[in-house]
């Protein structure tokens, strides 16, 4: 599979942005930018859909002739991590970075949480709870997920997880491509 940085690349440079224009355009660095570019770091779900939003493109368009891939066997100890910068947790990518649906693994310990507030994902998100007690929050509603259960917020509701426990819950994230 063609690496996802390489295609990236074409289209700013196609577009004769710098990758300084680039960031003031996406609200992301210049170093982060250049990394994608050159394949050191995988791109977010977030930052290839701020980045095709600059383009007006679709996500789609950034696989158009890629040869699919037919598995990925994704192992503990191997995969990368996301680190949020707004709340310090981290994400398992149990998916590879350019797949059509991004699947997280995450274990938040009592008293943390995935962001200060709520935020829109603008795409669907599901989260199944593995172990624990998750509480989902959106705007005046905080509901206890518990394991075995799964929540769904459809693109656009402001969401985010915490843990209102004593013990840690582990739990997935499957997120979906962006609403068009």
């Amino acid at each position: 599979m063609t690496m996802i940085g390489s295609r990236l690349r074409e289209l700013r440079v196609a577009r004769g942005l710098s990758l300084r224009a680039l960031a003031r355009a996406t609200g992301m660095s210049a170093t982060l930018l250049s990394q994608v570019e050159r394949n050191v770091t995988e791109p977010s779900l977030s930052t290839l859909r701020k980045l095709t939003h600059a383009y007006g493109i679709h996500m789609a368009d950034l696989f158009a002739g890629e040869r699919a891939y037919t598995s990925v066997l994704s192992r503990p100890g191997e995969r990368p991590f996301v680190i949020s910068s707004q709340s310090g947790i981290r994400y398992e990518r149990l998916t590879p970075a350019n797949a059509v649906l991004e699947v997280l693994r995450v274990v938040l310990q009592p008293g943390e949480a995935t962001s200060v507030e709520p935020w829109d994902r603008q795409s669907v998100q599901c989260a199944y709870v593995v172990s624990g007690t998750l509480s989902a929050e959106t705007p005046g509603s905080l509901r206890a997920v518990e394991a075995g259960e799964a929540i769904t917020f459809p693109a656009g509701l402001t969401h985010r997880y915490l843990n209102n426990t004593v013990g840690p819950v582990e739990f997935t994230i499957s997120i979906g491509p962006p609403a068009t």
